[in-house]
C-alpha cells in the first residue's frame, strides 16, 4: 500500500511538472520556421520581391520578425516586423539595385523558432 502510495506520488509530480513546464514556455508548442521562400526580382524597376509562406494562428504572437537580404554575400537590408500580414503566407518587396549575375540571399527568421533561406541569381 505505501509502495502504490510513493509511485502515484511521482507520477502526480512528473506530470505537474510537466504541466508547469507546458504552461510557462507555451512558445515551444507553436514554434516553427518559415517552410518555404520564393523569390522574384525585377531588373527594370529594381525591386525583390519575397513570398515567404510561415504558417502561424496568432500573427501577432508568432511571426516572421527578421528579413535580411544579402547581395553577393554582403548584407545590405534587414527589417524588423512585430506581426506578419497573413496567417500563411505573403509577400513584402524591397527597393535593391542589383546587375546580371549578382547573388541575392534572403534568410527569414521566425520571432520564436528557427529560419528558412534562398538564393537568386539575378537574371538567370
Amino acid at each position: 500500500m505505501k509502495k502504490t502510495k510513493e509511485i502515484s506520488t511521482f507520477i502526480f509530480g512528473a506530470v505537474l511538472v510537466f504541466l508547469m513546464f507546458y504552461c510557462v514556455y507555451p512558445p515551444l508548442t507553436y514554434a516553427n520556421p518559415p517552410q518555404d521562400i520564393k523569390l522574384g526580382y525585377d531588373l527594370n524597376s529594381q525591386t525583390l520581391t519575397v513570398t515567404i509562406t510561415h504558417k502561424s494562428s496568432f500573427t501577432g504572437f508568432h511571426y516572421v520578425k527578421y528579413v535580411e537580404i544579402k547581395k553577393n554575400g554582403i548584407g545590405i537590408i534587414t527589417e524588423t516586423y512585430d506581426s506578419q500580414p497573413d496567417p500563411e503566407t505573403f509577400s513584402y518587396t524591397y527597393k535593391v539595385s542589383a546587375a546580371k549575375g549578382d547573388t541575392l540571399e534572403v534568410t527569414a527568421t521566425c520571432n520564436l523558432s528557427g529560419n528558412k533561406t534562398a538564393t537568386l541569381a539575378v537574371g538567370k
